[in-house]
């Protein structure tokens, strides 16, 4: 025992120096690669995040004017329906060989999805814009919409109206709905006023029917088909109706005949009694005869009142 702990205390100091060696040799080493690191030469970042902008590695798109940002939002809200491919390819038509500048879907899907608050708010004002001003037996709006009677019978009531003079050319509750009787009830309207240019409807089944179509090529009349979903396109039928619907929701049927002379009835007070505000105070009729009640005197007045009340105002006759 004493012997070993001899040993040990003899071969101490070689251990230690040994140590202390291999402890020098490693300073050394690391001392060398540091320096070695500070003298290279600088080498190329192959991180793309952390390239130069200028490194020709790095893409650069042209920024996009903010007039191209606002006609992609408009263009959504006039066709709510596009994609933003159709509507990527509608720009770069338009803006592509006269202003070179042109769009990718993406940057429509990105535009679109930023703004989308300001689309639905810009679609509002687009469907509350005051229409404008036609000629008169241009373009006639026709519409189907339905009364069911006292007994619980539903029935089909078919309307035409001028869109320049808002005038309710025909109002009336046919036997069938068909594409023939339609047309027939056209036919009709047209002996009475005349041929309009462009008959505008919804995409309802029986409009686009391929007994309809024809029949208005053969009248020459040109069809015009609202988009999908925009009932405001075809404003003044679809006004029409809801001023129909809020008195007939108040008076009740008793069965096909009687809703036949009511609807004539109505159109009787909506023709000639009752002043249209986007008229400018006008009826319909005087439109359509180019009378001004402002500045022509009106010969006999006659207080009209149908429908208990629901219909009342004043017929002036010139």
């Amino acid at each position: 025992m004493v012997w070993l702990t001899v040993s040990l205390v003899t071969s101490l100091p070689a251990l230690a120096g040994r140590c202390f060696a291999w402890l020098d040799r490693a300073a050394a080493s690391l001392v060398q690669r540091i320096q070695l690191w500070f003298l290279a030469p600088s080498r190329p970042c192959h991180n793309h995040k952390l390239a130069h902008p200028n490194s020709s590695h790095h893409r650069h798109t042209a920024k996009k004017p903010d007039w191209l940002k606002q006609e992609i939002i408009r263009l959504k809200a006039v066709m709510p329906h596009a994609g933003c491919r159709s509507i990527a390819d509608i720009c770069n038509r338009r803006f592509a060989a006269s202003r070179n500048i042109t769009v990718g879907k993406t940057y429509v899907h990105q535009v679109l999805q930023q703004h989308d608050y300001e689309i639905q708010i810009l679609r509002r004002k687009l469907k509350h814009t005051k229409p404008r001003t036609v000629p008169r037996n241009l373009i006639w709006g026709i519409d189907l919409s339905g009364k069911t009677d006292t007994p619980g019978c539903l029935h089909f009531i078919f309307g035409i109206i001028d869109h320049g003079s808002r005038a309710l050319l025909h109002l009336q509750a046919p036997h069938d709905k068909t594409s023939r009787t339609l047309l027939a009830c056209l036919c009709d309207a047209i002996r009475t006023h005349g041929k309009p240019k462009v008959i505008r409807t919804d995409n309802e089944a029986i409009f686009t029917s391929r007994i309809f179509r024809r029949g208005l090529k053969q009248l020459g009349i040109r069809h015009q088909l609202t988009d999908p979903g925009c009932p405001w396109q075809n404003g003044r039928i679809e006004r029409l109706f809801g001023t129909l619907k809020e008195k007939l929701n108040q008076w009740q049927v008793q069965n096909f005949a009687q809703l036949n002379r009511d609807l004539q009835v109505f159109r009787h007070w909506y023709n000639h009694v009752r002043p249209h505000q986007n008229l400018d105070g006008q009826t319909p009729a005087e439109l359509w005869s180019g009378i001004n009640p402002y500045a022509k005197p009106h010969k006999q007045e006659q207080w009209f009142e149908a429908w208990d009340g629901l219909l009342a105002g004043y017929c002036l006759r010139y």
